[in-house]
């Protein structure tokens, strides 16, 4: 099942092509469009549709004293530019019901964090937008609950949604990829991407942040295009420690090229349908 979504910016929905939806954790101010720029260079060379994600605020960081962005005001203006200069549709973070119209008016998709995505109040006023919502599964949820914050969005006669799967909460400190539940995902209708840099996160194991292993996101990417998902999701940044959010799961930009090829070549051996030989 290809994403069927439709973005405001122009471009035409995606034939064929998977869904990526990468770019740096936060907002940085005008740095984040040479960052954007550079994401840009790498996807162009790969068969996948782009959309270029960063939050202009990280409500949910683990200490009080973590940095959380720019803001809204800002983190539009930046994640406008970046749209018109590179003619790429974006995607942000929305905290609370009250944010979704203003963000509305600048990009293509509204992200549900996963903590959030049982909230109705945010999930309807995201839907009533009209925009494509991203809904991220919480790492503390049965993926067969999923439904429900889908038919949420529906509801209010906006089908224009995906699911995002992020991990699940493993014991303290670790998130883990059930792979087998991706047919259980997909029973909602909608496209499912897989998130391999925040599913490689170890919350709350950096003494009042959140550590992780990039390193581990390539895999995931491979295992994920084996099993068909629809699209893939991954933070990306020229230098990822000097990142004021999620430095240790972002896959560094010199990095990037290595770690989407397989799903190319994984997704084209398995769509070629060549009999395996015989023995």
């Amino acid at each position: 099942m290809n994403p069927t979504f439709s973005f405001t910016n122009g471009n035409s929905p995606p034939s064929g092509k998977p869904l990526l939806i990468a770019g740096p954790c936060v907002v940085e101010g005008q740095k984040t469009v040479d960052y954007a720029a550079q994401i840009q260079e790498i996807v162009s060379l790969l068969p996948f549709e782009w959309v270029f994600k960063a939050s202009f605020d990280k409500a949910n960081r683990t200490a009080a004293s973590s940095d959380r962005g720019v803001g809204i005001q800002e983190g539009l203006a930046i994640l406008e530019q970046i749209k018109k200069q590179l003619g790429v549709a974006v995607l942000t973070d929305v905290h609370l019901p009250e944010q979704c119209a203003l963000a509305a008016e600048v990009v293509d998709i509204l992200q549900i964090p996963s903590f959030l995505c049982r909230q109705t109040d945010l999930l309807i006023a995201a839907a009533e937008t009209g925009k494509t919502i991203n809904i991220k599964k919480g790492q503390f949820l049965a993926p067969a609950d999923m439904k429900h914050a889908v038919e949420k969005v529906r509801s209010c006669g906006n089908d224009q949604v995906l699911i995002t799967e992020r991990g699940t909460t493993f014991g303290y400190g670790h998130l883990i990829v059930d792979f087998a539940s991706l047919p259980i995902l997909k029973e909602a209708k909608v496209p499912v991407i897989l998130d391999a840099t925040h599913a490689v996160q170890r919350p709350g194991s950096g003494l009042g942040t959140t550590a992780g292993d990039w390193t581990l996101a390539p895999l995931l990417l491979k295992a994920g295009a084996a099993t068909g998902y629809d699209g893939f999701f991954v933070e990306t940044h020229p230098q990822p420690l000097e990142s004021p959010s999620d430095g240790p799961n972002m896959i560094p930009l010199e990095h990037l090229t290595a770690a989407l090829q397989p799903i190319c070549q994984i997704r084209a051996a398995l769509a070629d349908g060549s009999p395996c030989p015989a023995l």
